[in-house]
């Protein structure tokens, strides 16, 4: 059985609240889990002091059974200082899409010669 450390979303359509439980990697998002350890509250300030509430005695002991975080689970375990994170590269995420390309090539080419028409003139 493999064990994972997720959110599962509650709260209101458009206000969402995550619980973060340790489930069953088979059990859906929002179904059955063995032990709820923390909170998450996306609706409140990146510094407030609440936005994350994590037992960490709880955390630590489930990361030495085994249980695999989540991405954002992985993030708040890191900021609480229990597991070491590598920050992702991902280097063509800022790079644009091939129809920008084109179309940055196609605005360079009026450019030129447009430059080439006024210096004929």
């Amino acid at each position: 059985m493999s064990l994972k450390i997720r959110l599962a979303r509650g709260g209101a359509k458009k206000r969402p609240y995550y619980r973060i439980v340790i489930a069953d990697a088979r059990s859906p998002r929002d179904g059955r889990f063995i032990e709820k350890i923390g909170t998450f509250n996306p609706l409140l300030a990146k510094d407030a002091e609440n936005r994350v509430v994590l037992d960490t005695d709880k955390a630590k002991a489930w990361l030495e059974k085994g249980a695999q975080p989540t991405d954002r689970v992985a993030r708040f375990l890191d900021a609480a200082g229990l597991l070491k994170r590598e920050a992702k590269n991902n280097p063509k995420k800022g790079e644009p899409g091939e129809k920008a390309k084109e179309r940055a090539k196609e605005r360079a080419e009026k450019a030129a010669a447009g430059t080439e028409d006024a210096a004929a003139e």
